[in-house]
């Protein structure tokens, strides 16, 4: 097989292939520091979540004024009021 030209080129892209996985000199390392921010937005949930943490779940003061007034016997509801709770209850869970 005859080749023409000049042999050093051809055998020259060989050459340059054999440097493709090598690294070459590094640059001195710079250490940098982690650095977190938190937008205000989260931090004025954080204040509002910490807030709702410190209220009660039950208002125990209220529980108690139902309680009172059921053993006294005047506490009354109408019926009315109830089936409009549970009206908008199961309308409030669907939407």
């Amino acid at each position: 097989m005859r080749i023409p030209g000049d042999l050093s080129k051809i055998t020259g892209v060989y050459g340059a292939q054999k440097n493709v996985g090598r690294i070459g000199k590094t640059g001195p390392v710079s250490t940098k520091k982690d650095v977190l921010s938190i937008s205000n937005e989260a931090k004025d949930f954080q204040t509002i979540n910490r807030a709702l943490k410190d209220v009660p779940d039950i208002r125990q003061g209220r529980v108690d004024d139902i309680l009172g007034s059921m053993n006294a016997g005047s506490y009354n509801v109408s019926g009315r009021d109830v089936a409009d709770k549970v009206i908008n209850s199961i309308f409030d869970k669907k939407a």
